[in-house]
């Protein structure tokens, strides 16, 4: 393969990578039944070729965020105005707003005074080809999550992550039947102690949703899921797998990057979360 090629290849991979999480994002909160939607204040739009997704009573200050932008066209400062003009109408508190590096146009700085977007943590997206993968170990069992275990699933994601329950659960317990989703998890005998997810968007397989309870963690159960989400992908026909983690500060580690990374991920870019404030802050 020529460099030429590898570089087409790596551009691909990145738009891929993207698009893919916009759509599980997507999925998650726009499948969630109409009384959480109502609850929570949840809607959810598509624009200039990427989500917007709107969570006005959020209980965790995640789910608010809009991505997947400069692949259709490309990022503007109206497109901008435009996914802000949501959240003032909706009356979102605040927002994420993650855009690829390479896609944030020359005038960002000045499209972030005019619409009260100021600079937050960065993350890490992450890919690999399935074929040059190494798979992970654990002494605990690892498979696809029945439908009948899905509640129990979505529990176990929430607890780990410390998001409460009420609302959150039935969102994403909704999310993971669509046929895009494979829920896997990781048992100490019977009880659930780890659950990650897969999302199959084309050639990518989308390794999301990953925590395990601090009561076994350090058993390898996410180096195994990890693996055992990538042999899924391969069987879908998926080619790569992507992920993305938070950068860890100077000085520490996350485990999740390191688990990637252990399986054969290896980073494609940095990723600031630009956040949006519907007031500007206090002097």
């Amino acid at each position: 393969m020529t460099a030429d090629h590898q570089d087409q290849d790596q551009d691909t991979l990145r738009a891929l990578a993207e698009l893919a999480e916009a759509e599980f994002m997507f999925r998650y909160e726009s499948g969630a039944p109409a009384d959480v939607r109502e609850a929570l204040g949840i809607r959810t739009a598509r624009m200039g070729g990427g989500v917007v997704l709107s969570m006005r009573h959020d209980p965790t200050g995640y789910w608010s965020k809009a991505l997947g932008f400069g692949f259709d066209e490309p990022v503007s400062g109206d497109l901008i105005a435009r996914v802000c003009d949501l959240y003032r109408a909706e009356g979102t508190p605040a927002a994420v707003i993650q855009i690829a590096p390479d896609r944030l146009p020359a005038d960002w700085d000045d499209i972030c005074a005019r619409e009260n977007i100021s600079a937050g943590s960065v993350w890490v997206k992450l890919a690999g080809e399935i074929a040059a993968l190494r798979p992970g170990r654990t002494d605990l069992r690892v498979g696809p999550v029945p439908d009948h275990l899905v509640d129990e699933w979505a529990s176990v994601v929430l607890r780990c992550f410390g998001m409460p329950e009420e609302h959150l659960a039935p969102m994403v317990a909704a999310s993971v039947r669509d046929p895009g989703f494979r829920p896997f998890a990781a048992w100490d005998g019977t009880q659930m102690v780890a659950a990650a997810n897969l999302f199959l968007h084309g050639a990518v397989g989308s390794l999301n949703t990953a925590a395990t309870l601090p009561t076994h963690r350090g058993r390898g159960a996410q180096s195994a899921l990890l693996a055992a989400r990538a042999a899924a992908a391969a069987a879908a026909g998926c080619r790569w797998v992507t992920a993305e983690t938070g950068r860890p500060e100077p000085g520490s580690s996350n485990p999740s990057l390191n688990n990637m990374r252990r399986l054969g991920l290896t980073p494609l870019y940095e990723r600031r979360n630009w956040v949006w404030r519907a007031q500007q802050p206090a002097v």
